[in-house]
């Protein structure tokens, strides 16, 4: 399968923890290649432009904000949330300009259970209507996720997803006391149904009961879904608790990818669990993260990679998934899933 580097456009993105952008407050990233900038205003309403000044090219980070607008370093010139200039210090009273002429590009922003998406949108002018609402983590509407933690893999984004709903890696990537210390293999048989813009892994009982799920309570039941471009939600339930898991990936550049993972549950002694968890997070993800690496060696050769049956279906879903987006996209007509609802079968 050749790699494609081309990011899908039109579509929510995965952008930063609410709490770390406070009110008056801005915070330049890059995403998908581009320079952004998000801020919060007084209000509380964030938002997030390009991160260039269309008069000098300095980055409007640099300059000062006010809650209100967004002062450039070089000349002072400002603009609001909606990227719209208000003021160029240097013009003379006499001077008549159209400052309407003169906007910064402006990208759709939305804060849902204390996460900050961005609709990374082809239209760069006029008014943008996403499509669709930001991702939402079912059965926790109005709850705030209790912990993060992002890490950078240095790799394309579909390598990043790709491995994020590989079943077939974990007894021999993430071999550990605490989650799994051998290699003995056992058969898995999983049922899946198509889901927006995704698929999920019906709810199912945990055979294979680790020292985490313990912790959570008994007879604990699994529910997976993902969607593009990059999100996998993980409920657990149990008799008492429940936990969901939100993994999301977001791509910085062609070579840089972001993955973030984060908790909502209902457990009321979890948060001051976090310190002795974090480890264990931290471990998790850079055993990916040092697969990733390695596979960054082969890759530089370009060769064709080989999918399977079952073991790698996921995969190749994501991709007939990505593909169908595109055209979609490009055709301006509706979203048709190509995912089909089926059984699959592997050993893990």
């Amino acid at each position: 399968m050749t790699e494609q580097k081309n990011f899908l456009r039109n579509i929510w993105y995965y952008a930063l923890p609410g709490r770390q952008l406070k009110p008056g407050q801005m915070f330049a990233k890059q995403l998908l290649g581009e320079p952004m900038v998000f801020g919060r205003t007084h209000s509380g309403e964030v938002f997030a432009l390009r991160d260039i000044c269309p008069h000098r090219a300095v980055p409007l980070s640099c300059g000062r904000f006010d809650g209100t607008s967004i002062e450039c370093a070089y000349h002072g010139w400002r603009f609001d949330e909606m990227g719209q200039c208000t003021l160029i210090p240097a013009l003379n009273d006499n001077q008549d300009l159209d400052l309407s002429k003169f906007q910064v590009r402006r990208y759709p922003a939305c804060e849902s259970q204390g996460n900050i998406w961005i609709y990374m949108s082809e239209q760069e002018r006029g008014e943008i209507v996403p499509k669709y609402p930001v991702p939402v983590v079912a059965g926790f509407e109005d709850a705030v996720y209790q912990s993060t933690y992002t890490m950078k893999f240095p790799c394309f984004i579909d390598h990043a997803v790709v491995g994020l709903m590989d079943p077939a890696h974990v007894p021999f990537v993430h071999r550990a006391w605490w989650w799994r210390s051998d290699a003995i293999l056992t058969p898995e048989i999983k049922a899946f149904d198509p889901s927006p813009y995704g698929f999920t892994m019906r709810r199912h009982r945990l055979e294979r009961q680790t020292f985490f799920y313990r912790l959570l309570g008994g007879d604990a039941e699994v529910e997976i879904a993902f969607q593009l471009p990059g999100v996998r939600v993980e409920q657990i339930i149990t008799n008492t608790n429940r936990v969901a898991n939100l993994t999301v990936i977001t791509p910085i550049s062609e070579t840089e990818t972001e993955v973030t993972t984060m908790f909502y549950t209902t457990i009321g002694w979890f948060k001051p669990l976090l310190p002795i968890l974090q480890p264990f997070i931290t471990t998790f993800l850079g055993q990916d993260r040092d697969m990733v690496v390695k596979q960054q060696i082969g890759l530089k050769y370009d060769p064709p990679l080989m999918l399977i049956r079952d073991a790698d279906t996921q995969a190749k879903w994501y991709y007939q998934l990505r593909s169908e987006f595109t055209k979609a996209d490009s055709e301006n007509r509706d979203f048709v899933n190509p995912v089909k609802s089926q059984v699959l079968s592997w050993r893990s």
